[in-house]
Parts: C-alpha cells; structure tokens; sequence
C-alpha cells in the first residue's frame, strides 16, 4: 500500500473540503432565518432604509431595511453552498463566496465600532472582538476551493 499522495486524493480533499465549508454556510442560512436577529448587529446602520414617516434617509446605500438584508445574505449564502458542491460551478462558486465574506467585513468591523462605543456593552465587545476575526480563515477557506 503506497502512501503517496495521489491527485485522486487531492480531489478528495478539495470535495470534502468544499462539502465542509458548504455545510457551514447552509448551517448559517438557515440561522438567517430562524434567528434573524442574531445578525442584526452586523448589519451597518448606513446600509438600513429608514421606513419611519418624515424621518431622513440613512444614505444612497439604504435600499433594503434590515430584515431584507438578513433575508438577502441568507440566501446569498444558500446559493453559495449549493454553487461549491457542484464541481461545474465550484470555481465560480468559491470566487462568489470570498467576495461575500470580504464585504461582510464591513459589518463586522462597524459591529466592532458600535460595540466599543458609548452604548456598547461587555458582551458585545466580547462577541464582536471574537466574531471579526473568524472572517479571515473563511475568506482563506472559500478562497481555497477556486482551484
């Protein structure tokens, strides 16, 4: 029995690892939508459309309200997990999701800004200091299976 490793093996590993990181993300969606509010705090304020009557709006990028945003990167994140099980559209796929986990960058780090402001509290400083840099291995990760 030979231990060398085979491009079959490598193959193996790249499926197996793109079924893991699919996981993850079907696993997530899913928490998109049954506890949307777990993800409020990581959607920037600059990003939610104020439907409130008389009250200004929040920017040019205010086009959907919070829970259409939770709602959009759930399935952002649904297509994403179905795109890298499919070795056709993997690639795509893979690309597709490391640009998604680049841009929720930026509602972790507003998260981490609001946290460490006036009204932050110890929690959530806690949780959003944990919580930005776990971004990085998935972007590493997704970025991996474009191969």
């Amino acid at each position: 029995m030979s231990l060398r490793w085979s491009p079959n093996a490598t193959q193996l590993m790249h499926s197996v690892s793109a079924i893991g990181l699919s996981s993850l993300l079907l696993a997530s969606a899913m928490k998109h939508f049954r506890s949307p509010s777990f993800y409020n705090p990581v959607v920037p304020e600059y990003l939610c459309r104020n439907d409130e009557p008389g009250s200004a709006p929040n920017g040019p990028l205010a086009v959907m309200s919070r829970e259409e945003w939770i709602a959009s990167s759930g399935l952002l994140e649904v297509s994403a997990a179905v795109g890298l099980l499919v070795p056709a559209t993997r690639k795509v796929a893979a690309e597709a999701t490391t640009a998604m986990f680049a841009a929720f960058l930026a509602g972790h780090i507003d998260a981490l800004r609001r946290a460490y402001g006036p009204r932050g509290t110890q929690k959530e400083r806690r949780i959003h200091t944990l919580r930005l840099p776990l971004q990085v291995p998935l972007i590493l990760w997704s970025w991996s299976l474009r191969k």
